[in-house]
């Protein structure tokens, strides 16, 4: 359908070496988009890059940038801008998540967790908005998180759910800013998804047992993969989103249904 059709529209995915942004790079490539992907770490982005083609037959360009980092980012965006002509689409993917308990949880680590789940997040949009304004148009997707909207029933989420709070409230605060330019602004967020380094952290908590107590907890009875977060975002990346703005996305197999 030529609604959800991306052929000749470019993308930008910040944290596209990652497991969510990966997907989502994979997808927005097999829906005809030509995309790049960029984030600090070179050797994931090269082995991103290699699996993104094997995976959907398309050649995707990547950037090394620091996403908390203001002068990174502008450079980041004048070189996409430089190499792809225009810059339709941007999927802000980055993030990190730290589980502690709050009375154990250092201070120092939740503003690093502020600084990149959400100053990153305005910069990106800052820069790559700006560029969007003078051109009327753009599609901007940030991936949120369950965690945005309803809190978790153990210790350990205070810097997370805290983060993708700010994330989901920013979202709407720039889809009012940015809406008169044309720019839709949006969010996904997904439950816990199977990602390598949420691999890591179930392995650590039980692995296949913990594994089945969360995928229990959702109404679909199974874990979240990566690739559950492209439908959303092929949509929001696309005209079939044209009239949407300031929204939050739940694939999240049910569970902000049932709290």
């Amino acid at each position: 359908m030529e609604l959800f059709e991306l052929t000749g529209k470019n993308a930008v995915v910040v944290g596209g070496a990652g497991g969510i942004g990966q997907a989502i790079a994979q997808g927005l490539a097999m829906a005809g988009a030509n995309v790049a992907i960029a984030s600090r770490n070179e050797d994931s982005l090269k082995r991103a890059q290699y699996e993104i083609k094997e995976r959907s037959g398309r050649n995707i360009i990547y950037y090394v940038a620091d996403a908390c980092d203001d002068a990174s980012v502008r450079t980041l965006a004048a070189k996409t801008v430089k190499d792809m002509g225009k810059v339709d689409i941007l999927i802000c993917a980055q993030g990190i998540n730290k589980k502690i308990p709050l009375h154990e949880f250092p201070a120092d680590l939740f503003r690093q967790m502020l600084e990149i789940n959400v100053t990153s997040i305005m910069l990106c949009c800052k820069y790559f908005g700006s560029h969007m304004m003078n051109h009327h148009y753009g599609k901007i997707v940030i991936l949120s998180s369950v965690r945005g909207k309803v809190a978790s029933r153990i210790a350990g989420n205070v810097g997370y759910s805290t983060t993708k709070g700010a994330v989901d409230m920013m979202t709407r605060q720039i889809a009012a800013e940015y809406g008169q330019y044309g720019i839709t602004v949006n969010a996904i967020a997904p439950t816990i998804t199977e990602t390598p380094m949420m691999t890591e952290m179930i392995n650590q908590r039980g692995g296949d047992a913990y594994r089945k107590s969360l995928a229990n907890n959702l109404p679909m009875k199974r874990m979240a993969l990566p690739e559950d977060c492209i439908g959303s975002a092929v949509f929001l990346s696309s005209p079939a989103s044209d009239f949407m703005t300031g929204q939050i996305l739940y694939p999240d197999g049910g569970l902000t249904s049932v709290g």
